[in-house]
């Protein structure tokens, strides 16, 4: 993918997160079953749950979210966007349609949950940096858990490319880049101190769009992704003047 394509993905990302949640559909038959005894087939959801809060059930949800994500990434990836449905993403979990109605009532849904998912990781980054003092060894910090957040996220942002025609009706009004933009303000504020210089602030927001710009250009050319990871965290830490723990430097670690 090249540094255009990437920029362009970031274009569609920047719009879906802005979506209002604008899918809230009457209750049908359909919800009504996927919350019953239909949302109960191989999506670890209990019918006959009482209401009390079940941290076990809650993590189940957790991971058949999950589940329901990659196998509709990997369709779109496969067939496009616009000729995956709802059915057949079902079909490949081996769940009924109702059972996943449960979860998400449309592909539009998947799309959101995916680029909210996102950006929920560097909102979260952004909150955690802010408590920190600003050292190189925070600002590697940083540079580790984007980078990750940044090859985590590298299959949305080639399906969001790649069917840009069909996912771009699900923007909304507010201008193009603007979700981005705030975000990588949020990181560049963390990076550097308050009333810092514009070289500063230059070598913090380089050091972040070297990231994603480099691991979205080579992640397809790379024969170890960890090495890679690797590669550009050192790159990067060299250019924001950060003291990274290069021993984290894969997700395992």
């Amino acid at each position: 993918m090249t540094r255009n394509e990437h920029l362009r993905g970031t274009t569609v990302v920047a719009e879906i997160a802005s979506t209002e949640a604008a899918h809230a559909r009457a209750a049908s038959a359909e919800a009504a079953h996927a919350r019953g005894e239909g949302a109960g087939r191989d999506l670890g959801h209990d019918a006959n749950s009482g209401a009390g809060h079940d941290p076990q059930h809650d993590a189940r949800r957790g991971d058949t979210r999950a589940r329901i994500q990659q196998v509709a990434l990997e369709l779109f990836a496969e067939q496009g966007y616009d000729k995956t449905s709802l059915r057949e993403i079902a079909e490949r979990l081996d769940v009924t349609k109702a059972a996943l109605y449960y979860h998400f009532k449309s592909k539009e849904d998947i799309v959101r949950s995916l680029v909210e998912d996102y950006f929920g990781q560097i909102d979260a980054l952004i909150a955690w940096a802010k408590n920190q003092p600003r050292t190189a060894v925070t600002r590697g910090e940083i540079l580790r858990r984007y980078v990750n957040i940044v090859a985590d996220g590298s299959d949305v942002f080639r399906m969001l490319h790649h069917n840009q025609a069909a996912v771009n009706s699900l923007a909304a009004a507010k201008e193009r880049g603007d979700v981005f933009r705030e975000r990588m303000t949020g990181l560049v504020e963390a990076f550097t101190e308050p009333g810092s210089g514009i070289q500063d602030r230059l070598r913090a927001a380089m050091a972040l769009g070297g990231v994603s710009v480099g691991w979205m250009f080579l992640a397809d050319q790379a024969r170890d992704r960890d090495e890679l990871r690797a590669a550009i965290l050192s790159i990067a830490s060299d250019l924001a003047k950060a003291t990274p723990d290069l021993a984290k430097a894969t997700p395992e670690a």
